[in-house]
């Protein structure tokens, strides 16, 4: 993929197709690294799963029979010498902690270093696509962080007002616009 919001997004899409309820995204920037952690409390992966998710020819979907959005995520991180976790509990195992843990570590300086690209779209079009979804987003670069949470945001819009309306989803873009501003 050309971005790597692209990535986050997909990933997070798998996080809404296990039924998760909350969704954390958080992007570290430190010296030339970037870690970026997506975790969900969805259903979580049998080990069987979690093996064989980083093959490419590997998938649960039953519309086409290659899963490329994990392999890519792990081969961008590794091209640029940084490093890939996933780890998962099935909600068979463990109810309350249940969920799917996607880590990622790249090196920014690397000539193989993909970009983070449009990051406030992909957090935009998560929330209007899964508005009862409590997404949690932090980035944190140059001692700053830009952050959301829509479990405030609903609490101070109550139940009257859906977070997918174009009012709301316009509000959001233009607050982590000026918070992406002011770092």
């Amino acid at each position: 993929m050309k971005e790597l919001s692209l990535n986050i997004l997909d990933i997070a899409e798998n996080s809404l197709k296990a039924g998760a309820t909350q969704v954390e995204i958080l992007l570290t920037e430190k010296g030339n690294t970037l870690t970026i952690e997506i975790n969900d409390n969805g259903c979580g992966m049998s080990e069987k799963t979690l093996e064989n998710v980083i093959n490419p020819f590997y998938t649960t979907r039953t519309t086409r029979k290659v899963g490329l959005g994990i392999p890519f995520f792990k081969e961008a991180a590794e091209k640029t010498g940084g490093s890939f976790e996933i780890t998962s509990v099935e909600s068979q195992v463990d109810k309350e902690n249940c969920g799917t843990k996607v880590k990622t570590l790249f090196y920014t300086d690397s000539i193989d270093f993909t970009p983070i690209g449009d990051i406030i779209s992909t957090i935009t079009t998560l929330i209007h696509g899964s508005p009862d979804v409590d997404f949690v987003f932090k980035h944190k670069k140059n001692g700053g962080e830009v952050s959301l949470d829509t479990r405030e945001i609903k609490a101070v819009l109550g139940d009257d007002i859906p977070l997918n309306s174009i009012e709301v989803i316009e509000f959001i873009r233009t607050s982590l616009k000026a918070e992406y501003n002011s770092l």
